[in-house]
């Protein structure tokens, strides 16, 4: 030994000395308190220590106000998976009897082991460490198990109300502390049982770095629960308590296995265990005996559910039904041992990560994002919330890493949302049919300039302007001339919809959208009633796209979005929820013919026609893609679930244009491709097993199978295909879903080659599946000038279906 650690060794002896000697005075004080407290008042004293016992303890609190220990909170997937722990300390509570005997014997042999004999305070105890640390014994406290507990009750109470002075008041070295603590262990023991006391300990105490309670320590060292403790295990743990730094058997094995070792001494000595299973567990390696399991603490243990738990936690601490502040709903997440059970469906989720990913692969070079919401029409319920980023902050080795939910807006954790481009069609459409119009009206179609003076903005009226927003040149969105809506809904041609819009109260589009879900844009401002909005230039999110085409699914009921299907206390109480909120946004008539205008996208030759699902399945939907291709769309929809898929830049105004996404190369980004793809392949797999319905019939609102009678078939309204080529005909009949027959020519005004009529008749209801007889015009039967067919400008077959949009300049209000 070095003369610098014998000095120092020295000086700790005579330290020791005087603080042992200081302790032994202080003691003869308290105990001579304590004895006049704990002695039967059956004989009167003069002296003045009875007295000062008499006053101390005469007024010992009737019923102590024993708080609950912190508890870790767990969220759940809707099938009971835990998706995530939430905790300032990892602890779990549990009854007596889910307590191994073995680990209860052993807590009481290192720590208390006349823990049965004394009355809270052992004054025996007391004697006997004073005069071992007096005569150089192995320095030895006194506290009984049942002081221990009220310590820590003392410091959980001033942790859970955030009061500093009581943790300090709770762990300061003074007779005044000391004192207190004897006085709340006597009156304590008056309360309860020694069964609730050890238990109580046993949840409350420290067992490892950041593990709290005997059930949690049972998990994190040996991978079970504390009802199944060996006696090797038992006496591991209790070792601990005195100080989880230095007996951690992860960190210092060696210093546990001592310290267990000392434990099974005293388990021996105290007849808890016989000589035979004192051999046994002490011949146990330390190392053999862990199994560590860590539990993470928030969203990162959720895997690709991360942004979806983080939904849940921002959705829960906005709820002010919680706590009047957001400290206090945060300290009944972090303490308050809840279950909160989700809708979050784990079969649909990683159907639509893995969909997701395979086709934008989170490490893409291209830096593209995608994103995935889906809810259950009629409910609310999320049923999936994906993004191809890895959930955390940028790191040195994952620097596209990131915190913010993509899906959602900035008061649920999410960004500034995304141009949503022609997808705003849809509520245009939906306010079209609302107001009594028809999805076989026919509007122009052709390029030209919109007026500041032709605009009806009556709840803003000077933010009209002019707007030359323009078609596509080639492809399924180049038109002119006169189309019907159901067709430029198809094809997403632009023009149309301005002109819808010119016929409609811009203000009643907004009222529209909002009562479908998109009430405002993704950073909370409200939406702009200006004339670029048609096309799609405010900036939501897919959580708000999704809503929105729920509510057609669900025939015009539109539903909040619900993360959160039952949350409970520690106790397994219900903790009550605000109420779901569901309320018709449509009429039924309404949202089934905006439907079926809808269903005419997801078709072959038309802008959705990657979206088609399998097996005959129908569904509806639209594309979207923003300026530049800043950004890409497509939300759709079944009977049972709807979706909204986005795609683009994190930075929502970077163009799209000549990117190569998973190793193929594209000049253009477009709704009707990567997302429209996505939404066929996750809708089948998220279906897969569930009956194929079709939707509901417009007159009777009954939804149908496939397997109905054809007499009972929905009807559709025949198109007006009179004086469209045949072969446009037949595309806009079969897109509405109609089987189509030649027949004979026949004269009419129009030139030979249109088409002069239809049976049934345009208008009519007929049975979708049906034969539809088209009549082409073998031109007129006088010399008189014959009527020019229009034109539906169909693309070659070597152009892609591309989307749709020729728009103002991104930003949102321009």
């Amino acid at each position: 030994m070095s003369r610098s650690s014998s000095r120092s060794r020295r000086a700790l002896r005579v330290d020791q000395a005087l603080v042992t000697l200081l302790a032994f005075l202080l003691v003869s004080i308290m105990g001579g308190l304590l004895g006049a407290a704990l002695v039967m008042p059956a004989v009167a004293t003069t002296g003045q220590v009875t007295r000062a016992g008499t006053e101390l303890f005469s007024d010992l609190p009737a019923e102590l106000g024993i708080p609950e220990p912190s508890e870790r909170s767990t969220i759940l997937a809707s099938d009971g998976t835990v998706l995530s722990t939430f905790y300032a300390e990892n602890r779990i509570i549990v009854e007596s009897e889910a307590i191994d005997n073995d680990m209860r014997n052993a807590v009481v042999a290192i720590e208390d082991e006349r823990f049965y004999q004394h009355n809270g305070v052992d004054l025996q105890g007391i004697m006997r460490a004073t005069v071992n640390n007096l005569t150089g014994g192995a320095l030895a406290g006194a506290s009984t198990l049942t002081q221990q507990y009220v310590k820590n009750l003392l410091i959980e109470q001033g942790r859970r109300s955030g009061d500093a002075e009581a943790i300090e008041g709770a762990t300061e070295t003074s007779l005044g502390r000391k004192l207190r603590e004897a006085q709340l262990a006597i009156a304590l023991e008056q309360q309860q049982s020694k069964d609730e006391i050890l238990t109580g300990y046993l949840n409350i105490a420290q067992f490892g770095p950041s593990v709290y309670g005997v059930e949690s320590a049972a998990q994190h060292y040996f991978n079970h629960s504390a009802a199944d403790m060996s006696v090797a295990e038992s006496a591991l743990l209790a070792g601990i308590t005195q100080s989880p730094a230095r007996w951690d058997p992860v960190a210092h094995p060696d210093n546990a296995q001592v310290r267990r070792d000392l434990v099974l001494d005293n388990m021996l000595r105290l007849e808890f265990i016989t000589e035979e299973q004192h051999a046994e567990a002490i011949a146990t390696p330390v190392e053999e005996m862990l199994d560590v399991t860590y539990t993470q603490n928030g969203c990162g243990a959720a895997g690709n559910a991360a942004y979806f738990c983080d939904y849940v936690v921002k959705d829960l601490l906005a709820n002010e039904e919680w706590g009047e502040s957001l400290a206090d709903r945060q300290a009944m997440l972090y303490r308050g041992g809840l279950t909160i059970t989700t809708t979050l469906d784990l079969d649909r989720q990683a159907a639509a990560y893995e969909t997701v990913t395979a086709n934008v692969p989170v490490t893409d070079p291209s830096d593209i994002r995608m994103a995935l919401t889906s809810i259950e029409p009629g409910t609310g319920r999320i049923q999936a919330m994906v993004q191809n980023t890895n959930y955390g902050p940028p790191t040195e080795t994952d620097q596209d890493a990131t915190l913010i939910n993509l899906n959602v807006g900035t008061d649920r954790g999410g960004g500034n949302g995304f141009l949503t481009g022609s997808f705003f069609k849809v509520f245009t459409l939906t306010e079209w049919v609302d107001e009594g119009h028809s999805i076989n009206d026919r509007v122009n179609a052709t390029d030209r300039e919109f007026r500041r003076a032709e605009w009806n903005i009556s709840c803003m009226p000077e933010v009209a302007d002019d707007y030359d927003p323009g078609n596509l040149e080639s492809g399924l969105g180049a038109a002119r001339g006169l189309v019907t809506v159901l067709d430029a809904t198809a094809r997403s041609i632009n023009t149309p919809f301005i002109e819808m819009g010119t016929q409609l109260d811009l203000c009643g589009i907004i009222d529209t959208a909002a009562a479908m879900g998109v009430d405002a844009q993704a950073n909370g401002d409200p939406m702009v009633p200006r004339p670029s909005m048609l096309l799609g230039t405010n900036q939501n999110t897919p959580i708000q796209i999704a809503e929105a085409v729920a509510t057609l699914a669900a025939e015009g009921v539109h539903c909040d979005p619900v993360a959160i299907l039952a949350v409970t206390d520690s106790a397994g109480n219900d903790v009550p929820l605000p109420p779901a909120s569901c309320e018709e946004a449509l009429a039924p008539e309404v949202a089934a013919e905006v439907t079926t205008a809808l269903e005419s996208v997801v078709q072959p030759n038309s802008t959705g026609s990657n979206a088609v699902l399998p097996d005959g399945r129908p569904a509806a939907g639209k594309t979207g893609t923003a300026n530049l291709d800043a950004a890409a769309w497509f939300a759709g929809y079944t009977p049972q679930l709807a979706s909204a898929i986005w795609m683009g830049h994190i930075d929502s105004n970077e163009s799209m244009f000549d990117s190569t996404i998973n190793g193929q190369f594209h000049e253009e980004v477009y709704g009707g491709l990567y997302p429209a793809m996505v939404f066929s392949e996750y809708t089948a797999r998220a279906l897969e097993g569930e009956p194929v319905l079709q939707f509901p019939d417009r007159t009777t609102n009954r939804p149908s199978t496939a397997d109905d009678d054809d007499d009972d078939a929905p009807g559709v309204n025949v198109p007006d295909v009179v004086g469209y080529s045949v072969d446009d005909a037949t595309t806009l009949l079969e897109r509405a879903g109609f089987t189509v027959s030649v027949g004979a020519e026949r004269p009419s005004e129009w030139r030979a080659g249109g088409v002069a009529a239809s049976s049934p008749a345009s208008g009519s209801s007929a049975p979708r599946g049906s034969v539809v007889n088209i009549y082409p015009s073998s031109g007129p039967p006088s010399e008189e000038p014959a009527s020019e067919p229009p034109t539906t400008e169909e693309p070659s077959p070597s152009d892609p279906p591309s989307d749709d949009e020729t728009e103002a300049p991104s930003g949102g209000d321009d």
